[in-house]
């Protein structure tokens, strides 16, 4: 039994790709963040930028947090924070979805919306001005290592036990990187060989949740050195295969995992054999009000 819901986080199933996946020498393998008790693989970094900025004192009971967030992550840190007792303001683009908004508020968390045209990057420049002139602590998942260690401690290892040391190829989406630097940085330990995949959008592509950075915004986490190809995918490729995963698979996610699941199965084509693991890094619930599905 469980005492704490924090104990669900992380330990989240691969699943074998049963249709869509058509070279039999190729596993494809999808691991399933949405078992997350926050619903996405988010839940993993908020955890640890939450308990080990408590357990450091580089924040305290008594701050008031802030962070910008495209929605999963602002998710995971309203639910946990609102665990611990902190006081969180989440701040995301106008153009969210309301299931996003409304998850947040239900776990306790303060919302604010940017307008929509300056994209992320104005809700982090809108919490950067918070922390300046009104004294808000950010956990700035962009340059917070305890981001990408928590995939190093978790996610790394979770997908090398269970494929049993036969990975070759690791596929993510890329936002705030913090998923493939800390499962990158655990596999390459393991294994050099190991191929690291990066997802990102084509010009003019809007994928919730993978970005392309302006330079100014890169994440500081990211280090290039730990991607070995970067694969890019269109907005029309990831919405088709979110609802392809649907409906084939029985895999209810998002567009950032349709992204992945594309980038994946690409993969598996070039590919005489293989074992290849894609993160599937939320729940199709959070788009409803969207377009996604219809």
């Amino acid at each position: 039994m469980s005492r704490s819901i924090l104990e669900l986080i992380g330990n989240t199933p691969l699943i074998a790709s049963r249709v869509l996946n058509t070279n039999p020498n190729v596993s494809v393998l999808f691991k399933m963040e949405g078992h997350n008790p926050g619903g996405s693989v988010k839940d993993r970094a908020a955890l640890n930028m939450i308990k080990s900025g408590l357990d450091k004192g580089s924040i305290k009971t008594t701050d008031k947090l802030i962070e910008a967030t495209s929605g999963n992550t602002g998710i995971a840190l309203a639910m946990i924070a609102g665990i611990y007792g902190l006081d969180i303001e989440l701040v995301m683009p106008e153009n969210s979805t309301k299931e996003r908004v409304q998850t947040m508020r239900a776990y306790g968390a303060k919302v604010t919306l940017t307008p929509s045209g300056v994209g992320i990057e104005g809700a982090r420049d809108y919490a950067e001005n918070k922390v300046l002139n009104d004294g808000c602590i950010m956990l700035n998942q962009f340059a917070n290592a305890d981001n990408w260690k928590a995939h190093y401690h978790t996610t790394g290892p979770e997908i090398w036990k269970d494929t049993k040391g036969t990975i070759t190829h690791f596929v993510s989406s890329m936002g705030t990187t913090g998923t493939i630097m800390g499962t990158s940085t655990y596999l390459k330990e393991k294994d050099t060989n190991v191929q690291i995949v990066g997802v990102q959008p084509t010009d003019n592509s809007r994928i919730p949740g993978i970005r392309k950075w302006p330079r100014a915004y890169l994440p500081k986490i990211f280090d290039a050195s730990k991607v070995d190809r970067i694969m890019e995918v269109s907005e029309k490729e990831a919405s088709t295969m979110a609802r392809r995963l649907a409906k084939k698979e029985g895999i209810f996610a998002g567009m950032s995992s349709g992204g992945a699941a594309t980038v994946a199965l690409r993969l598996a084509n070039e590919l005489d054999k293989g074992v290849i693991v894609s993160v599937v890094c939320d729940r199709g619930d959070r788009y409803l009000s969207s377009d996604l599905f219809d």
